[in-house]
């Protein structure tokens, strides 16, 4: 990375200098199409075009040539291992005249690292399976109803009370869906002649429904408490515009865990400025409710902070609790406000009975109803399984954002050009993983991300991280032995064979793009070996306490592994020796000076502004 946090200054140039070769080259495409007498615009003549013209043009002449890398569908549940339905190959360089990727009717079976899977519900389950099905056979599929109606059940009601003892508040109100609970509830707490004041990075829920609302938006840079005292006290003395009367209300609005960046709130010092100034705090635990704190009752337990100095609590049950839905928690009043006032509760079909009942069963296993610990040992396991991946990251130098204990670990590229061989690579090599570039992010921040589960097991985890069986010649083309292959089709945590792409495309400085071997695998389709890319290296400020955890996690694997580095740099060499210059060698990035972690992700958030606010786990086409 270079100086201040910003991506390197070769990979910028190189990013720029890519997309506007591809613009320039699709707008000439376009121009000789148009003069060939075709036409991209199928509109009727006299109506307003339906799409807009900048994205069709990105989704024909930028999107299709990538359009495999995402919306890959599965028919297995979304546990550690799942199976992905292979398409069809995109036709031609392109892929301009193929609208939908065909199904082939075969599937692979592959490490799951992208799904929000984190305490492991999302599978059976012993004890909330069974108990979901008998809702099933007594309620039926759906109540058909809003819950102001007819779609108020038992489990909603069994729900809801227990959900507030577990956050500690004095009530919950449930919600059908989890981004409808942020974009329907804010536009009804605030409006015009209110403010609200936004983190940066906040989800893409929260700005619709701060736009939807009317109120004044003023947005402050990430976790920065003082940049947002500032706006605070300058808005409270300017007054709203044009007027300068006093505003109606103030809210803050963040989140427990930013899910394009995995760090935590600073909640401990906005709580601090929200006590001081007397405003409204918003808390979105989407993503941190059932993930954080030592029994999972998210980033408030996780900082010490009294859940009653948080004034709407809201979170999801898409994540941790493997269902569907979100809540807001809060006083008495502002539950009996929202069930007047919210459109998502008054207009809104209820939670599915059975989607419930699994959020019910997920919440009495981690308060222990069951009789067991084993509630608590899948929190446990999932924060053991995030810091251990998460230190093993650092370690082998890779630029990983967020803080330990979270689940969610982005690992930047920067350029753009490496998602779609970081994408196939990790697919041809049996790894679920999620990319995200531009315009879900900013053009020069492109990311792979990694959602770890308490599903998985240390093989599983190993297998993504570590050298296997195999030498670095083969290194672009290695595949999972057919008997390890059938372990994992049996759902087994055994370690497949083969050179995982994450350690491949990082520990080395040379890489050879080598001819590729006999696919011994009847569901691998791809025609060229996975190309062979190579990320930034940067020397950890966390590396100190990551080799701690490192250590103290599998003493001997960290021999093993420092000699199968060895031993892969010395093959390399040797490969390289071979090849009289006829292979294209990729020399890696050289390393930048040691930056503060943190520091690093504020300093290249902050280089892009609010402008990074919307970030999603998928482009849209």
């Amino acid at each position: 990375m270079g100086a201040g946090g910003e991506p390197p200054f070769l990979t910028s140039c190189c990013t720029l200098f890519m997309m506007g070769l591809l613009f320039l080259l699709g707008r000439i495409r376009d121009l000789l199409a148009t003069l060939t007498g075709h036409t991209f615009d199928s509109t009727k003549k006299g109506y307003a075009p339906v799409k807009d013209q900048g994205d069709d043009f990105y989704r024909r002449r930028l999107y299709k040539r990538m359009v495999d890398c995402w919306n890959r569908p599965i028919c297995s549940a979304p546990d550690a291992w799942i199976d992905v339905l292979e398409r069809t190959d995109i036709e031609g360089s392109s892929g301009l005249h193929q609208d939908e990727l065909e199904l082939t009717g075969t599937s692979r079976r592959c490490l799951n690292l992208g799904s929000y899977n984190y305490l492991g519900f999302a599978a059976s389950d012993v004890y909330c399976t069974p108990r979901v099905i008998e809702t099933l056979d007594e309620y039926g599929v759906s109540s058909c109803s809003t819950r102001g109606a007819g779609g108020t059940t038992a489990v909603h009601v069994a729900l809801e009370e227990m959900l507030t003892g577990f956050l500690g508040v004095d009530a919950v109100l449930t919600f059908g869906m989890g981004f409808a609970t942020n974009s329907a509830t804010i536009p009804a707490l605030v409006g015009k002649g209110c403010l609200i004041l936004s983190d940066a990075l906040n989800h893409v829920s929260i700005v619709a429904g701060s736009k939807v609302s009317g109120a004044k938006v003023k947005v402050f840079r990430h976790n920065d408490a003082r940049h947002l005292e500032s706006i605070l006290r300058n808005s409270i003395a300017e007054g709203q515009p044009r007027t300068g009367r006093a505003w109606r209300k103030i809210m803050i609005i963040v989140e427990g865990i930013y899910s394009m960046e995995g760090e935590l709130c600073a909640l401990r010092e906005i709580v601090a400025v929200k006590k001081k100034y007397r405003v409204l705090l918003y808390l979105d635990e989407a993503h941190s409710i059932g993930a954080l704190g030592r029994t999972g009752r998210g980033v408030c337990e996780h900082t010490g902070v009294d859940p009653r100095e948080v004034d709407i609590m809201m979170g999801t049950f898409t994540k941790s609790f493997g269902s569907c839905g979100g809540y807001i928690g809060g006083s008495k009043e502002l539950v009996g406000y929202l069930k007047r006032h919210c459109p998502a509760h008054l207009y809104a079909t209820a939670m599915a009975p059975a989607a419930t009942q699994q959020v019910l069963s997920a919440l009495k296993l981690l308060l222990g109803h069951d009789g067991t610990d084993r509630g608590q040992r899948k929190v446990a396991q999932l924060h053991e399984n995030a810091n251990y991946f998460r230190a093993r990251l650092i370690d082998q130098g890779l630029d990983v954002l967020g803080d330990f204990d979270s689940p969610i670990m982005p690992i930047m590229m920067y350029h753009a050009g490496k998602i779609p061989a970081f994408s196939r690579g990790c697919y041809d090599q049996h790894l679920a993983m999620v990319v995200v570039g531009f315009p879900a992010t900013a053009l020069l921040l492109t990311r792979a991300r990694v959602c770890i589960s308490a599903s998985h097991c240390r093989e599983d985890l190993d297998y993504a991280l570590e050298v296997g069986a195999g030498d670095g010649g083969q290194a672009c083309t290695a595949q999972p032995s057919p008997n390890s292959l059938q372990r994992g089709l049996a759902g087994e945590r055994h370690l497949l064979a083969g050179i995982p792409v994450i350690q491949r495309v990082t520990s080395a400085c040379l890489m050879v793009h080598k001819k590729p071997a006999p696919a011994p695998l009847p569901t691998h389709t791809r025609k060229m070996p996975a190309p062979v890319i190579s990320i930034p290296r940067t020397t950890s400020p966390n590396k100190a306490k990551a080799m701690q955890l490192h250590h103290s996690a599998s003493p001997d694997a960290i021999k093993h592994t420092s000699d199968q580095t060895q031993e892969f740099k010395r093959t390399v060499a040797d490969a390289v020796a071979d090849v009289n210059g006829k292979h294209v060698l990729s020399p890696a990035h050289p390393a930048a000076p040691a930056t503060p972690n943190r520091r690093r992700a504020n300093g290249a958030k902050r280089a892009i502004g609010p402008e990074f606010r919307t970030a999603v786990h998928t482009i849209t086409a």
